[in-house]
């Protein structure tokens, strides 16, 4: 069997038992004891049954569980789905039905938790991780029973093939028609290869990981560090970013990966060059464009630090391209060149390839480009022509080969990490009886790339409040998407053919 990122980890505890492989909190875990977490997480399964394909659901904040469950359920051959911990009961149920998952391993205390477990409307088995609170009940399995220290082996015959269903990543849909991205082991162990190739990555590199692993971007960190032996710091929180830089220096780590938002937050609140980064030999940013002056203001306050600018997407596994630090300031405002292993064209609409300086739709093309979205083989058919993934980024390239974002093909909201539907808000909105009409559209933002704007047409003059509209949604949608941006009109412009033209809404007054 060809090697997966499974194999990855087996290596990293053969080679490197005793060394830590995670710190969370006050523990720190060894390669071995996380080793014999996972061979746990493999025995129950099987005794439960479980068959080669089954969907392992994880709503579970970062942490050592999240990891040994990630792994564990692809040794038994099952197929991960990392559930966004922010989301609503009704996003969550949505998913976990749309995929029809077997398990849910589970935090007791989800603020979601006894929605998902009454309201479900099938059998679903459910692992609960944490102690209940006060004198709640055990309803069912528990993360500590099925915990066995002495394990260290596992059967790992049910390991799916490499072109099998490894990993399902929802990116939106609370409407019935959600999008689940479906990554095989095949896309999983190449881009953790290619990343490992251009970072450089080590078993003496360690990384303080604030970024959620149900997320494409955290999961990468996660896949990469594991399969070179080194070290995952875990900070969940990133209230106080000073306790984040405090956790750098403390525990010497090497590296740090975050989104513009949150360098943004460490730039405005905090003094950088304060703290010892001696240690911290690189720095990585996804998720939405950072702001030219954002990066340079980074680079004089930690002169001494590799800053990587990135681009991807969830249907890539995680990254498409990288730009060097060593172009950073000659091509600043470029998202670099494709990673090791793929392949990126600039498309026309013909699907011919534009010339530098002509814009057109970034293409990709590489064995990280994900099987497709779960069930919806309509969908996938739009993104995935011929082999290659139609990414909705419009991009050119220059005389020396480097791309430059554009804009967007698609209506798609991207805020910081997060890919929203408009459709999804605007059905929420459109509840009120007050709202004639709505359309939904991201905004620029230098923080978040866009934020989200919603632009209602009432029933009548003054019968709704901005209010109204901001508590319905808090009611209805998970905090990431509701709109940050109200604004009310008397019609909504449109084409002859009554689509809206929602280019026209997308300023910011």
């Amino acid at each position: 069997m060809s090697e997966t990122i499974i194999h990855c980890l087996k290596e990293s505890v053969s080679r490197y038992p005793d060394s830590e492989a995670v710190v969370y909190k006050d523990q720190r875990i060894t390669y071995k004891q996380l080793w014999s977490m996972v061979c746990s997480v493999v025995n129950y399964l099987h005794g439960q049954g479980m068959k080669k394909g089954d969907r392992v659901g994880l709503l579970i904040e970062n942490s050592p569980e999240y990891i040994a469950v990630y792994y564990g359920a692809l040794s038994a051959g099952g197929v991960v789905v990392g559930l966004n911990t922010t989301a609503k009961a009704s996003d969550l149920i949505n998913w976990l039905e749309h995929c029809d998952a077997r398990f849910l391993f589970s935090s007791i205390n989800h603020p979601e938790f006894n929605e998902i477990t009454k309201n479900c409307t099938y059998q679903l088995n459910v692992i609960g991780i944490g102690e209940y609170l006060n004198d709640q009940k055990s309803t069912c399995d528990l993360w500590s029973e099925i915990v066995d220290k002495s394990l260290l082996e596992l059967d790992m015959t049910m390991l799916a093939d490499m072109m099998s269903p490894a990993t399902i990543i929802y990116t939106s849909g609370t409407t019935g028609s959600p999008k689940g991205v479906t990554l095989s082991h095949r896309n999983l162990i190449s881009n953790t290869r290619s990343i490992i190739e251009y970072l450089g990555l080590s078993s003496k590199d360690s990384i303080v990981s604030v970024l959620p692993f149900y997320y494409s971007y955290g999961n990468s960190v996660m896949h990469t560090h594991l399969a070179v032996g080194g070290r995952l710091v875990l900070e969940n929180s990133f209230v106080y970013p000073h306790k984040v830089l405090e956790k750098i220096v403390q525990e010497r780590v090497t590296g740090f990966s975050g989104v513009p938002s949150l360098y943004s937050l460490l730039l405005s609140r905090t003094k950088l060059k304060e703290y010892d980064f001696s240690k911290v030999r690189y720095m990585t940013q996804a998720g939405g464009a950072m702001a030219p002056a954002s990066i340079i203001r980074l680079l004089e306050e930690i002169p001494t630090v590799n800053f990587y600018v990135m681009y991807g997407q969830t249907e890539g596994t995680a990254r498409l391209s990288y730009l060097p630090p060593k172009n950073l300031i000659e091509k600043m405002g470029s998202i670099g060149k494709a990673i090791p292993g793929v392949t990126l064209e600039i498309h026309d609409e013909n699907n011919n390839i534009c010339p530098p300086g002509v814009t057109g739709e970034i293409c990709a093309n590489g064995d990280n480009i994900m099987i497709g979205y779960w069930n919806s083989p309509d969908e996938t058919r739009k993104v995935i022509v011929d082999s290659w993934l139609k990414t909705g980024d419009l991009a050119h390239y220059d005389e020396d080969g480097f791309l430059y974002i554009d804009g967007r093909s698609s209506d798609m909201i991207k805020t910081g990490a997060n890919r929203i539907s408009p459709k999804e808000i605007e059905e929420v909105i459109a509840h009120l009886v007050e709202v004639e009409e709505v359309a939904v559209v991201g905004v620029p933002d230098e923080i978040l790339g866009q934020v989200i704007k919603a632009v209602i047409v009432p029933t009548s003059k003054n019968a709704l409040e901005k209010k109204t509209v901001q508590a319905h949604c808090r009611k209805n949608l998970s905090l990431y998407k509701i709109p940050k941006i109200i604004e009310f009109t008397n019609e909504l412009p449109k084409t002859s053919s009554g689509k809206v033209k929602r280019y026209l809404l997308q300023n910011n007054n």
